[in-house]
């Protein structure tokens, strides 16, 4: 009897460590969106604006949505909101110092609302949206867009 049990604590330790194992080897949706809204915000670069900002908000949502918003000093909102199975690529213009992130979507699926602005309320659509960063290097852009392309497919076979 006593063997029977040595043998059964091993099975299920070796159970254990083989599940844990082959778990570890994928990447969880929600471990993508912590990666890419935790690098957008560190590395976001809030004086790379054409005006003073007065503050902005960067998520990644639980539904799968990316969505930035930007309030001006001025009193000036805007918001921009694409669902990441929209995803199509990303570019990324400037250096290590500086730069802009273009994140590209299939078609017109950026919603893009622009409100208190002196040329009034404006709702329409676009392509892309661009977020400025600052001090990223190149491995971090690599890795960015490829949790960007991960996040893209997971959410492409959840939608359908």
């Amino acid at each position: 009897m006593q063997k029977f049990t040595l043998d059964l604590k091993k099975f299920v330790f070796l159970g254990f460590g083989l599940a844990l194992l082959v778990s570890s080897g994928f990447i969880f949706p929600e471990d993508s969106r912590v990666f890419i809204h935790e690098l957008l915000n560190k590395y976001y670069d809030k004086d790379g604006q054409q005006e003073p900002l007065k503050r902005y908000e960067l998520n990644v949502t639980n539904t799968g949505f990316c969505r930035y918003r930007k309030i001006y000093a001025s009193g000036k909102e805007e918001f921009f909101s694409f669902n990441l199975s929209r995803f199509k690529s990303m570019d990324y213009y400037g250096d290590t110092k500086s730069g802009q992130l273009w994140l590209h979507t299939k078609n017109d699926d950026v919603i893009v609302q622009t409100r208190k602005d002196k040329n009034g309320d404006i709702d329409s659509m676009a392509t892309y949206l661009v977020i400025p960063l600052k001090s990223i290097d190149e491995e971090k852009l690599n890795e960015l867009a490829d949790r960007f392309r991960q996040l893209s497919q997971i959410q492409l076979s959840v939608n359908k």
